[in-house]
């Protein structure tokens, strides 16, 4: 069970991207995702949420904001408060800020990693104009357990464990450690954490790389959708990163394409949730049962 003052879910994400454009034509038209154009921002809609991922334009090409969803504005308080014995410091957002997320409240913080993060109560939810995919695919599975997850690099292994278990209260779901079949030779170790039945909202390891994101996540309703997507992106020239494949870990069957940024979508179907009341945290020392192959080696 969380804690009173964790996240109940990753609510949203935020990116800086180089070609707005092409995120506005690449969003829909391969990711299935709608998208709503404002003066300040690019909002992505997956579900009856009014948005789930931001864009902004810039240099980055990549992560900029993490949104964690808190169950009330009792919990939002507490988790302040939290964030303030630890050191962290925390502001609280203004009309402007809840105006630009669309929420009733907000806190305003750091990770351990300089990322901005938010935690915010009272989601616009918009069932007036129920979510259609604009090419037609699945819905995605959302709801309670938020938007999907995201795996990204982080400074400290040591730091980024402590501050999201002990300060941010989410829960160690499993380890994986080097993966032959991709060709790592380390001592790398992936974190896997969550705050709802979803296996993992947040994955990390320690290596300094150029992104801070290495990718995020949509998960499908149906499987047919995956396949789609699979061929959306071979007729439209997305490049492939990881080949079809079943991870060791959760049971997601997915692939890996990568977004005008940069960094890559896993666009899968069929993880498994986590029952509280029996799971135990394990080691995978494979990401993968098979599959997930770069394309040069499929053949």
């Amino acid at each position: 069970m969380s804690n009173a003052c964790s996240p109940v879910q990753l609510g949203y994400l935020g990116f800086e991207v180089s070609d707005l454009s092409r995120w506005q034509k690449f969003a829909p038209e391969v990711l299935g995702l709608a998208v709503e154009i404002t003066d300040e921002l690019t909002y992505l809609r997956m579900d009856e949420y009014a948005w789930r991922v931001c864009l902004t334009p810039g240099p980055r090409d990549d992560l900029t904001l993490l949104g964690w969803e808190m169950r009330d504005a009792a919990a939002l308080a507490e988790l302040a408060a939290k964030l303030e014995a630890h050191g962290v410091a925390v502001k609280k957002g203004d009309r402007e800020a809840l105006n630009r997320r669309r929420v009733v409240g907000l806190i305003e913080f750091l990770d351990p990693n300089g990322i901005a993060s938010e935690a915010y109560v009272g989601p616009l939810i918009n069932r007036a104009q129920p979510f259609i995919s604009p090419c037609g695919a699945a819905p995605f599975v959302t709801g309670d357990l938020g938007l999907g997850h995201l795996t990204m690099t982080v400074d400290s292994l040591e730091d980024s464990l402590h501050f999201y278990q002990e300060v941010l209260g989410l829960r160690l779901s499993d380890w994986v450690r080097p993966q032959p079949e991709r060709g790592v030779e380390s001592h790398l170790n992936l974190a896997f954490l969550r705050c709802n039945p979803r296996h993992h909202s947040l994955a990390f390891f320690e290596l300094k790389l150029p992104k801070r994101l290495h990718h995020f996540m949509l998960q499908n309703e149906s499987i047919d959708a995956v396949g789609s997507a699979w061929y959306r992106c071979q007729d439209q020239q997305v490049p492939i990163e990881l080949t079809l494949g079943r991870h060791t870990n959760d049971g997601m069957l997915s692939f890996y394409l990568q977004t005008p940024s940069g960094f890559s979508v896993e666009y899968g179907w069929g993880a498994l949730e986590v029952d509280e009341a029996t799971w135990r945290t394990q080691l995978h020392t494979t990401g993968s049962s098979w599959g997930h192959r770069p394309p040069l080696a499929a053949g």
